[in-house]
């Protein structure tokens, strides 16, 4: 049987940080934006964040195009990059693709073990978004799959909005500003994917396709 091309939406958040340092003081402007859109057949995504003050405490309502961060060691701010699957989409795989630059730094500044996200994303949930894979690039990046549980249909008329990656964002306090001028040009960027389920026996199945 003729198997029907594969619906694919993909959506890329940057978040970019760029550090500048004043004695002992750290500042980072982080901000985010949806940079792109593509969409094939009927699977739709939507990947926003709640709207949030340069201290990174809410103010409301939810953002497509980023919000701007004064960042200091050891505070935290709140930052949930999250999926709705709009109404109407057929039954599909979804995942989110969490790339960083700077990998080398990072893994110095996190030595002995490395930039271990949880050190620095926290609410990840395991229970609903999978992590399986890791990969490091010849450009200096390391780039983290992580795969929702379970295939989604929304409603008809309802959008579906799944668990957030992660909700914050620490600055570990042991970070000095000398560590901090090492990745100056941090770039934090997110991606969720989405693919029809209908014609594959298997998540792997799917995103093998995907990937071509």
């Amino acid at each position: 049987m003729k198997r029907s091309k594969p619906l694919v939406l993909a959506l890329c958040a940057i978040l970019l940080a760029v550090g500048a340092i004043l004695g002992t003081v750290a500042y980072l402007q982080d901000t985010a934006s949806v940079v792109n859109t593509f969409t094939v057949g009927n699977v739709h995504l939507k990947l926003d964040e709640a709207v949030v003050d340069e201290k990174g405490e809410p103010t409301g309502g939810r953002t497509e195009t980023g919000n701007a961060y004064h960042l200091l060691p050891g505070e935290t701010y709140t930052k949930d990059p999250t999926v709705t699957v709009l109404k109407g989409s057929d039954e599909s795989y979804v995942r989110m693709m969490l790339t960083l630059n700077c990998a080398g730094e990072l893994d110095a500044i996190f030595a002995p073990n490395g930039a271990v996200l949880t050190e620095i994303f926290k609410g990840y949930d395991a229970t609903k978004w999978e992590y399986v894979d890791v990969t490091r690039g010849n450009d200096n990046t390391i780039t983290y799959e992580f795969r929702y549980f379970k295939t989604v249909k929304p409603e008809q008329n309802d959008d579906l909005v799944l668990e957030a990656l992660f909700d914050t964002v620490t600055v570990p306090d042991t970070i000095t500003g000398e560590q901090l001028a090492t990745i100056a040009d941090l770039k934090i960027t997110v991606e969720a994917h989405a693919i029809q389920a209908t014609g594959f026996a298997s998540a792997d199945d799917a995103w093998t396709a995907f990937s071509k």
